[in-house]
């Protein structure tokens, strides 16, 4: 089956994109295919606003758009940037095994997060790594940031800011291990849905190329990250709210972390679940039920009590 084929990859232009697609067509070829990777801009690499304003789906849209023109065969996507509704003629059709998920700190002077001093500001575009960290130092200054993390890390240097949070996983793929200060505890800071994945897109038409890529699916990573989006999908909250899940799989058993938190952090709703782990997406909506009867629609809105 693999024999002659060639599969043209879409992905966005940043390094860590590129980095990403790079690593899936290493894999793809391994397994026999050839490849070619297209750079596709998205309007969320245009935008100049903060990324909690931007609508979902801004950073794949064009890509998707580009595979159900056959403008190219596969897309390589950070699985937290793919939102949870369906593309119809699109499906997924491998996760491969995930990298770190976790939040990662890196500090100017070298300190993990207990260490930096009062009034130190914190650079973050994620209203869920805001929210969590203010809960655990209150007395630190959170501000905004964006661009590529390139543009983040020089940021830092040049002290607009004295430390900075992101994807463990993206500095990773980026052989940038070494810039970290501190690798967040999840009871520290809860990761988004899906983060440290990546997700694979396909036509969802049966073709060859989707069987091929799902030989690239890593079953414990797929379903794990399936219980977290569903968790997302059904609290509705998307990257615009402070809420995240980590979903772990051992055993045939899937043990789901999540949290639901006030804007400000003086609020914050955890749950730990397990159960079956080919019942996660059940489990990820039976969770989100429950935070959203006691309240979690209104906490993360920052809306008062009644």
């Amino acid at each position: 089956m693999s024999e002659g084929l060639h599969i043209r990859i879409g992905t966005r232009g940043s390094k860590l994109a590129l980095a990403q697609a790079s690593a899936v067509a290493e894999m793809l070829e391994r397994l026999g295919a050839t490849t070619e990777t297209t750079v596709i801009r998205t309007t969320g690499d245009a935008g100049v606003e903060p990324l909690s304003e931007t609508p979902t789906g801004v950073f794949v849209t064009e890509i998707e758009l580009s595979l159900l023109s056959h403008a190219v065969d596969l897309a390589v996507h950070s699985m937290k940037d793919l939102p949870t509704e369906k593309r119809a003629g699109l499906t997924v059709a491998a996760v491969p095994e995930r990298v770190d998920p976790r939040d990662a700190l890196v500090a100017r002077t070298g300190v993990g997060l207990s260490a930096l001093p009062p009034g130190s500001r914190v650079a973050t575009s994620s209203p869920r790594r805001a929210a969590q960290i203010r809960a655990s130092r209150p007395d630190l200054e959170i501000v905004g940031v964006r661009g590529n993390v390139d543009t983040r890390l020089r940021k830092l240097q040049e002290s607009q800011f004295e430390a900075l949070v992101l994807a463990h996983a993206g500095l990773l793929r980026l052989g940038l291990q070494s810039v970290v200060s501190e690798v967040l505890s999840p009871d520290v800071c809860l990761p988004a849905p899906g983060q440290g994945a990546l997700a694979l897109q396909v036509r969802d038409d049966g073709s060859n190329i989707s069987d091929f890529v799902a030989r690239l699916d890593h079953l414990a990573s797929r379903l794990a990250v399936a219980a977290e989006r569903s968790f997302l999908s059904r609290l509705g909250a998307g990257c615009a709210l402070p809420a995240g899940a980590l979903g772990s799989v051992e055993g045939g058993r899937l043990r789901l972390q999540v949290i639901a938190a006030s804007p400000d952090g003086s609020r914050l709703m955890r749950r730990k679940v397990d159960g079956d782990a080919q019942d996660g997406e059940a489990l990820g909506r039976i969770v989100a039920d429950e935070l959203l009867r006691n309240g979690a629609g209104a906490l993360m809105n920052g809306e008062p009590r009644c």
